[in-house]
């Protein structure tokens, strides 16, 4: 048994712990923007944990029963799960419901992490925190990675669990279309919004960037703010290669193109297979890509 942390001080924790979990997988020439991770779905899991964690609070382990049936703690696809700090899997709304009554300490995900016991150890620690692991999505049939954000309520911990979201690759051409519109109308405005978190140019996995053509001055950059003004023919990603340069080169035969390569993905924190569509405005090269499956 450990004492519930105040909900503010539960909150910092939260914070604390998700920040550090960036961190540790940053790399020094691509630091993440932590705001990213306040991806929509992410929000949603938020939500879902708030009421959860308060409805505990109000009705002690008792009330994880709430979690089993009923929408209160489903929203579409996300759902509410709690376990006990001895590992005791109390109660889910999802296809976790057949560990209910089961000691999950020894489950373990796609990859053979033992994620529960690393859900318990920081709950233990911190009272709240956020762990990544690889789950079978039924969405899509596969394993693919999974987050779950989760506060303890005295030996009880609640959670929820969503899947980083992934685009589509006409999801990444159509923000393309419109990055390439807006800097031909207005280039200066345009470059403000590609980097507005609450604006139409960052969809979860899915930014603008912009590079001057003529000294590959980084011009916008949704993802990274702090690489405006270096140069990004200079970067080279984590596969060794000269990412934008490549694109810069292939851009003389053509006014747009595609690319291949590995980049870290600012919803997942993990380096990934990219695919970026490219076009140039002006002197300009505007580019959007999305992250293989």
């Amino acid at each position: 048994m450990f004492p519930a942390p105040r909900r503010h001080l539960r909150s910092l924790l939260l914070a604390i712990a998700c920040l550090s979990a960036s961190l540790s997988l940053a790399a020094a020439d691509d630091p993440p923007r932590e705001a990213l991770h306040g991806s929509r779905v992410e929000q949603r899991a938020m939500a879902l944990l708030d009421r959860a964690v308060a409805h505990v609070e109000a009705n002690g382990e008792a009330g994880t029963a709430a979690f089993n049936h009923g929408p209160t703690f489903i929203d579409r696809d996300l759902y509410a799960y709690a376990l006990k700090t001895d590992g005791t899997f109390l109660a889910s709304g999802g296809d976790s419901a057949a560990l209910v009554g089961q000691n999950v300490l020894k489950e373990v995900d796609l990859n053979g992490k033992p994620f529960f016991r690393e859900i318990i150890e920081q709950a233990k620690a911190f009272g709240a925190g956020r762990v990544e692991y690889r789950w079978f999505n039924p969405a899509d049939a596969r394993g693919e990675p999974k987050v779950a954000v989760f506060r303890a309520v005295g030996d009880i911990i609640v959670a929820a669990g969503y899947y980083p979201p992934r685009a589509t690759p006409m999801q990444a051409r159509v923000l393309l279309r419109d990055a390439a519109k807006a800097m031909a109308s207005n280039p200066s405005a345009a470059l403000e919004h590609f980097q507005r978190l609450d604006g139409a140019f960052i969809r979860d996995d899915l930014y603008v960037f912009v590079v001057r053509l003529s000294d590959g001055t980084f011009l916008a950059h949704g993802a990274t703010p702090s690489l405006v003004g270096t140069n990004s023919y200079e970067l080279v990603g984590p596969d060794g290669s000269h990412v934008v340069r490549r694109m810069a080169e292939m851009a003389r035969d053509s006014a747009e193109g595609e690319s291949d390569y590995a980049w870290r993905n600012p919803a997942t924190d993990a380096v990934e297979k990219k695919h970026t569509y490219f076009k140039i405005v002006g002197d300009t090269l505007v580019a959007v890509g999305y992250y293989r499956r």
